[in-house]
């Protein structure tokens, strides 16, 4: 079955550069010297007005990340150079880049093309005219992480790409738009769904939102398929939504570098990522 007209990636290219350093005065989490990641709340943590500010902090930084990223993408730029760019502007604003030597991910950003799902590791790939591409980036400031992606098209892409593109932030908005004190965490995974596949797309249930703040990854755990999960938002949590929507099948596969997740069927993938407060009224978009 053809999915329109783009280049499958079938397996990594080469990564050149060895890990990006970090200048010694840029606070660390504890994985960044060499320390397995400290696991994150068992239940969803309800945050403080100071921690609250540290992540509005954070997201900010991680969001004006991300808008650079869009202002240097360009056809013929390997991911690998996008890498070392990023890297080297969230260490000017003073942050460590979080996803660097996070369960030894060799990279400061994650970068996803194509039928590549997510967490693609920067490598000598060029980019190509009608690429689309998936810039997931993540930083630490102030003991604090902040968190987002989008996907983002590279030259003329094709009507089918376009699409997927504008259907899967479309899922993300919806998502976003029913977050309020008291709601059920499953009814994110509901609209998404229905969003997908009302255009004729699927979620890929394999990755998952979830809890941020001093840590990566913590409660809760946000689905973005029908589920009868239970929990509720609550006034002060902190979470991602990031649905992951394929043009095809709903399974991946994860290449030989143990990160790099593909479509099973070679069909392509976008990615929408926001951090979120739940607010006493209903949601800010932290990341916006």
């Amino acid at each position: 079955m053809s999915f329109g007209n783009y280049e499958v990636i079938e397996q990594t290219g080469l990564v050149l550069l060895p890990p990006r350093s970090v200048p010694t005065h840029i606070q660390k989490p504890p994985y960044g010297i060499d320390v397995l990641p400290s696991s994150g709340p068992e239940n969803p943590e309800i945050k403080s007005p100071v921690q609250i500010g540290y992540m509005r902090e954070s997201c900010a930084l991680a969001r004006k990340t991300l808008n650079y990223a869009k202002d240097v993408l360009r056809a013929g730029l390997t991911t690998e150079e996008l890498d070392l760019l990023v890297h080297e502007f969230i260490i000017s604003h003073g942050a460590y880049p979080s996803p660097l030597n996070y369960r030894n991910f060799p990279k400061s950003v994650c970068t996803s093309v194509n039928n590549v799902v997510c967490h693609g590791i920067p490598d000598d790939r060029p980019l190509k005219d009608g690429d689309i591409i998936n810039v997931d980036v993540t930083v630490y400031l102030n003991g604090f992480h902040g968190d987002c992606s989008e996907t983002f098209l590279i030259g003329n892409v094709d009507a089918p790409g376009r699409k997927l593109v504008d259907v899967t932030k479309t899922c993300l908005d919806k998502a976003i738009k029913i977050c309020e004190p008291g709601r059920p965490f499953n009814h994110l995974g509901a609209v998404i769904e229905t969003c997908a596949r009302s255009h004729g797309f699927n979620v890929v249930p394999a990755f998952i939102g979830h809890g941020i703040g001093e840590y990566f990854h913590g409660a809760p755990d946000i689905y973005h398929f029908r589920n009868k999960y239970p929990g509720r938002m609550k006034a002060g949590m902190t979470f991602t939504i990031e649905p992951a929507i394929s043009q095809g099948t709903r399974s991946c596969l994860i290449l030989e570098d143990g990160w790099t997740a593909i479509t099973e069927d070679g069909s392509r993938a976008a990615q929408f990522e926001s951090t979120v407060l739940i607010t006493d009224t209903g949601v800010e978009i932290l990341t916006e």
